[in-house]
């Protein structure tokens, strides 16, 4: 029996983590192209940082959450290809709730094998990685990429991504802990940020003989905007998919013109606006993870109640690896 009501996490105003409030609302209900999911496991992720902070333009109050796995209590009239039951993994909105009606598009089925917490931890950052290195820019072999956050729930699975693919992974971290992570999930040189970026930058051009990056992922944003655009090299690409240290401010496209770099400023659902896309790239993600070739990194699973905490932590970057709520 699905309940009327929903236990979620609300922000009604921006701010700290204080604004992360637990409530009581109407359960919702699917439209004809959603299913209803009860929800087992919610992703903690920066763009929930972003919206309860105000960094991203979410209108409160909202529920954050933009990812999660769990069972099927409900198929909209017009969908396909799911039933009552499955056990699913998803991305859409509002997932730190008992119930989320997400757009049949972006949910996928579990195969028995993969776990829910597995399902919960890989979808949002093991489709963006696999998107990133295949359609933001294709790493091939012998190129030499720049990986900030190395250590993080993203950047780890870059880091073991672009190795498989054959390249040269610089990666950037905070601590000698995580530099050590980082090496060890395919990281061939590792920079650890303790203020500036002057010791990134000299490593990059020793490393390239002064040509610099063919690609830089770049998650952090404000903080690493002006370095990353100076290790790329000519006619490189700067890919930008985050802004934890806050949003680069105004530039003018003329600081691309010195060495005609390629900005890409990439999210997951630009990669899959339609079905078709969604399960592409869905498909390729997982490919890799039932092929033992990434390994997923967890780092902790959070009690709802303790949805501050996971908040602290990621943005306190005290995490590796990926975060998430445990809802049911």
């Amino acid at each position: 029996m699905v309940n009327s009501k929903a236990r979620v996490i609300r922000v009604p105003e921006y701010g700290d983590v204080s604004v992360l409030k637990p409530a009581t609302v109407t359960r919702p209900s699917p439209t004809p192209t959603q299913v209803l999911a009860k929800v087992a496991f919610a992703g903690v992720n920066n763009i929930d940082l972003a919206e309860r902070s105000g960094n991203y333009p979410t209108p409160a109050p909202f529920i954050p959450g933009r990812e999660g796995s769990g069972e099927i209590v409900e198929v909209g009239a017009e969908v396909q290809g799911f039933k009552v039951g499955d056990r699913v993994a998803f991305l859409g909105q509002s997932t730190y709730s008992d119930y989320a009606a997400v757009d049949a598009t972006h949910v996928a089925k579990l195969p028995d094998h993969i776990s829910l917490e597995t399902g919960a931890a890989f979808m949002l950052q093991g489709m963006t990685a696999t998107g990133l290195v295949t359609r933001s820019y294709a790493v091939q072999k012998g190129d030499w990429i720049v990986v900030h956050a190395a250590a993080g729930g993203v950047g780890l699975l870059l880091t073991q991504l672009g190795h498989l693919l054959g390249a040269h992974v610089i990666g950037t971290v905070s601590t000698e802990e995580k530099a050590v992570i980082a090496r060890a999930n395919g990281a061939e040189h590792v920079v650890i940020i303790s203020s500036g970026y002057e010791a990134l930058e000299k490593s990059v051009s020793e490393l390239t003989n002064g040509q610099g990056a063919h690609a830089v992922f770049d998650s952090v944003g404000q903080a690493t905007f002006d370095s990353s655009l100076n290790i790329v090299r000519r006619m490189g690409t700067l890919v930008l998919f985050g802004n934890a240290s806050g949003m680069i401010p105004p530039t003018s496209f003329m600081v691309l013109s010195g060495k005609n770099v390629k900005l890409t400023w990439s999210t997951i659902f630009n990669f899959i606006t339609t079905r078709k896309e969604f399960e592409a790239l869905y498909g390729e993600a997982v490919s890799y993870l039932e092929r033992g070739q990434l390994k997923v990194a967890i780092h902790k699973v959070y009690a709802i109640e303790d949805v501050q905490q996971a908040h602290l932590d990621l943005e306190g970057r005290k995490t590796t690896g990926k975060l998430f709520l445990k809802i049911q």
